[in-house]
């Protein structure tokens, strides 16, 4: 491991849940990070609730990196001035809430006081590139990092260039994201919502459209993907799923092409996800899970922990 002014300085802007799980995977790595936000009282609490949770991760095996939970609390530092904060900064992550004025605003700010080294760096989830960076002097070095939430857990990270984006900067966040131990996949040009809520509204219309012709349950439904395909994409994605469910993929193409081709076509229009199927659906998830702040939050922290479990087997299965 590097030692933190080896690693470099990272500055992440915005204080909230997103900004405060890059911080702790960029300290993970080994980076200085530095958290700037408006809020005052924000970033005190930020970092409080982020000593919390590195205590937590170390006592129970979980903490990332090779630095114990005190080194890299230590590497973390409030800032409440933007322009203090990049000085000498190698990568700044933008974590401000999903509204594209606001996000425009403070790339116009940074734009105004970075260098031409430093990466700036949106975690936005589905604005576009061509809309975020339009007008910056500094667009080269400008990119989308969308990650998963939670991303602590998840390492998946959906790296989306603006059209006049270098490609060092992409090549250098990928390096950076890998380093900190993400999983990033370079989305090579703009489309609406990139890959992962493509992939996750499609499947999310699809169950939609079973439920509401009365095909399966509500409860049924989220079984067929935590019990059956989701234990399958858990380690493989759907690709390589065909591609061993027959010799090989011009097998399986050849084989079952025709009957998908068949299925497909009889997929219905786009949900409009209002009305007697929202009552049914919101029933059916309430009996599992109440949609009081408690219940939500218990049931978040079950399911971050069954992350953290699934993340250390696929690491063990990874290195066999």
């Amino acid at each position: 491991m590097a030692s933190p002014a080896a690693a470099g300085q990272v500055v992440i802007v915005g204080s909230g849940l997103i900004g405060r799980s890059w911080a702790m995977l960029f300290a993970s790595g080994g980076f200085k990070v530095k958290l700037y936000d408006i809020e005052q009282q924000q970033i005190t609490d930020a970092l409080e609730n982020i000593g919390k949770e590195m205590k937590l991760l170390e006592q129970s095996g979980y903490l990332k990196g090779s630095l114990g939970a005190e080194e890299q609390l230590s590497l973390i530092s409030a800032c409440w001035n933007i322009q203090e904060a990049v000085e000498g900064a190698v990568h700044i992550q933008e974590c401000v809430p999903e509204n594209l004025e606001l996000k425009k605003k403070i790339f116009a700010q940074l734009d105004q006081i970075i260098d031409d080294k430093v990466v700036l760096s949106s975690s936005s989830s589905c604005l576009l590139p061509s809309k975020l960076f339009a007008g910056l002097a500094h667009v080269k070095q400008c990119i989308v990092a969308h990650p998963v939430n939670p991303p602590y857990f998840v390492p998946l990270v959906e790296l989306v260039p603006h059209p006049e984006t270098a490609p060092t900067t992409v090549a250098r966040t990928h390096a950076l994201m890998q380093k900190i131990g993400q999983s990033p996949v370079r989305v090579l040009k703009e489309v609406d919502g990139f890959a992962l809520n493509r992939l996750q509204y499609a499947v999310i219309s699809e169950a939609w459209r079973l439920v509401e012709e009365g095909v399966v349950s509500p409860s049924d439904l989220d079984l067929v993907m935590s019990d059956g395909l989701g234990m399958r994409y858990a380690f493989i994605g759907p690709l390589e799923t065909m591609h061993l469910n027959a010799e090989g993929m011009l097998s399986y193409c050849d084989r079952y092409g025709e009957g998908m081709k068949r299925v497909l076509k009889t997929f219905g229009p786009i949900p409009e996800f209002v009305g007697a199927t929202v009552e049914k659906v919101n029933q059916a998830m309430c009996v599992k899970v109440p949609d009081d702040p408690e219940h939500l939050a218990a049931r978040r922290k079950w399911r971050d922990e069954c992350l953290m479990r699934l993340a250390t087997l696929k690491s063990q299965m990874q290195s066999q």
